[in-house]
């Protein structure tokens, strides 16, 4: 039942990603959340951020910047980015997903997607049929409509854990 919420897998942060690895295994585009999963919702872009992306693409990887924000929040981060992006995406419907694809030229089985959210980001990602990569949000300060999502993503979040160490168990 709580399957489409699961993500594929989980990390800390975006930054603690091993991108390497991925290519490695065929993954050759991710599409990424911004808003507390690269910076501070509403903030900047950062150097950490903007080194991150230059070394993906000296690995070979295609970026693009999926948000339901629109363009004028969107467009800055992903040009400081030297990225593409989807602005008013509608996650988590599949449709900013899959035009992020066509962005990159890659498909469902070579593109990676990396976001904080459950109920937008890992869902739409599953439903686009892309590998979903969970992080913790960057700040712990949020809008209040976010702050009771994650009160019901922690009871999501209990159940894939749980089923996540049933399965290095097995």
């Amino acid at each position: 039942m709580y399957q489409s919420l699961f993500p594929s897998e989980d990390y800390d942060s975006a930054y603690d990603i091993d991108f390497y690895a991925y290519y490695n295994k065929g993954y050759r585009g991710i599409l990424f959340d911004v808003d507390n999963t690269l910076v501070e919702h509403g903030q900047p872009v950062t150097i950490r951020a903007i080194e991150l992306f230059a070394r993906l693409r000296e690995a070979g990887f295609k970026t693009c910047i999926i948000s339901n924000n629109k363009e004028y929040r969107v467009k800055p981060l992903a040009d400081a980015l030297e990225s593409y992006y989807v602005y008013k995406a509608g996650k988590p419907a599949a449709r900013g997903y899959i035009e992020g694809m066509e962005h990159m030229g890659t498909s469902g089985s070579t593109t990676l997607f990396v976001g904080d959210q459950i109920f937008t980001d890992i869902l739409g990602a599953n439903r686009a049929g892309i590998h979903s990569i969970l992080v913790k949000p960057v700040a712990k300060h949020e809008e209040i409509q976010i702050v009771l999502k994650r009160k019901l993503e922690y009871f999501i979040l209990k159940k894939y854990n749980k089923e996540k160490l049933k399965k290095a168990k097995a």
